[in-house]
């Protein structure tokens, strides 16, 4: 998890800088200066494609229809990771968004 800036953005895309998941895979991110990335925030609605998680003592979001590729010059300071019953929670997430 990384502290990202998200702006500038354009209507109802989540903006300002903010904690953000690395949901690409680590070989990806190796080779490129992208990475695919979702927002966590603590002001949402529980649909399905939010999953709701705790960082540092705060409860919260991680806004999977908010995804998006950043460069790596919008990645500020690394803040740690979710737990792994989370991640994967994301990552089944985001399969059943896009399975045919």
């Amino acid at each position: 998890m990384f502290l990202v800036h998200l702006n500038p953005t354009q209507g109802r895309e989540i903006r300002k800088t903010r904690p953000c998941v690395v949901v690409s895979p680590d070989e990806l991110n190796a080779h490129l200066r992208t990475f695919i990335i979702a927002p966590l925030t603590t002001r949402t609605h529980p649909y399905p494609f939010r999953i709701p998680s705790r960082f540092r003592d705060r409860a919260g979001h991680v806004v999977l229809d908010q995804f998006r590729t950043v460069d790596l010059e919008r990645l500020g300071r690394r803040l740690g990771r979710l737990p792994p019953a989370t991640l994967g929670r994301c990552l089944a997430v985001l399969q059943e968004m896009f399975a045919p």
